[in-house]
């Protein structure tokens, strides 16, 4: 910092004030320095500032596997609005689940975090609540979890997953379709849990009869083996899809079989990710807003970080429907 102040030809206290972006400098002023700092290839000292303030401006993201759209979608929502908030993003990919492995991964996650230099956590899970039951976050870290119906005394953020279910089964049912079959998620995923739960309980409330569920694992080859199940039952006229991948196998199992989308057959999907409006026909589906999601985390973590209350509970992120071409009306050509 000497260097540079005697180069631009201004105090050590004017390069501090512009190494840590403060105010209080004229703009010519900053410029020279910044030039200075250029041509002498200085660089801020991050761990010298973070001890000397105790933050690191820096947040960890720990996921439960990066597999699924709705978790890539999540980490990067979260490090978009980190960056925006001059925050950097450690993240840490847990490869087994909760239900697989207990909580050897998290405790080995933990322990990582324990020795790096992280303000606070985001924890995204994709798993059951039983599962989570066991995790511990260590106390006095702010953390934010990211999911459905998380067991924890933190803050957490989710899309309104009943409330797209809902979006989707009421969808079909005004199409005047007579039932809903679903194609669902794996049974430790709290998401698919929450979204069959309300597929469900809306066929209850319409009086209609409630088909066995078909479950899959979110991939499209799962949807593939169940779109072949459900065409070969016959009488199968409308499908919610937990997901669009599955949905995506689904439309490929109906059109090997000869039922036609969606004149024999409805589906709606869950998601809309970016390739739904290019699948064939095009599919409708269930939009999350992950982008609005990431950001909340963010922001209820920086909170906590810079100590304004923030109370626990559930922040939930409304979901809406984004109709295509995969569905249309009960009619004749419908082989029920």
């Amino acid at each position: 910092m000497r260097d540079v102040a005697e180069l631009a030809g201004v105090s050590g206290q004017t390069v501090s004030r512009v190494a840590n972006n403060m105010g209080n400098v004229a703009e010519r002023t900053r410029r020279r320095v910044e030039l200075a700092m250029e041509e002498l290839g200085y660089r801020p000292n991050n761990a010298a500032r973070a001890l000397r303030r105790g933050e690191f401006r820096s947040i960890a993201v720990v996921a439960f596997g990066l597999e699924t759209l709705g978790n890539v979608r999540t980490v990067s929502a979260i490090a978009n609005e980190a960056a925006r908030r001059s925050y950097a993003v450690e993240l840490i990919s847990v490869q087994h689940t909760p239900d697989e492995l207990g909580t050897a991964d998290f405790s080995w996650a933990m322990r990582r975090l324990g020795q790096d230099a992280v303000d606070g956590i985001i924890l995204i899970l994709e798993t059951s609540k039983s599962a989570t039951a066991a995790l511990q976050i260590p106390p006095g870290v702010p953390a934010v979890i990211v999911d459905a119906g998380a067991a924890f005394e933190h803050p957490s953020v989710d899309a309104n997953q009943e409330q797209g279910a809902r979006l989707a089964v009421d969808h079909l049912l005004a199409l005047g379709h007579p039932t809903v079959w679903h194609i669902g998620g794996p049974a430790v995923s709290n998401a698919a849990a929450a979204r069959a739960k309300a597929w469900r309980s809306r066929l209850e409330e319409a009086g209609r009869m409630i088909p066995d569920v078909v479950i899959g694992d979110w991939t499209p080859e799962s949807g593939y083996s169940a779109g072949l199940e459900l065409a070969a039952r016959g009488g199968v006229t409308a499908v919610f899809a937990a997901n669009d991948q599955m949905a995506l196998g689904a439309l490929r199992a109906f059109h090997e079989s000869g039922v036609a989308v969606p004149a024999a057959v409805s589906v709606v999907g869950f998601d809309d990710m970016e390739e739904s409006a290019h699948f064939w026909p095009p599919l409708t589906t269930v939009r999350q807003y992950f982008e609005t999601a990431g950001a909340t985390a963010v922001s209820l973590l920086v909170d906590q970080i810079e100590h304004r209350e923030v109370p626990a509970g559930r922040r939930l992120i409304d979901t809406s429907l984004v109709v295509r071409a995969s569905t249309g009306p009960f009619g004749e050509h419908s082989d029920s």
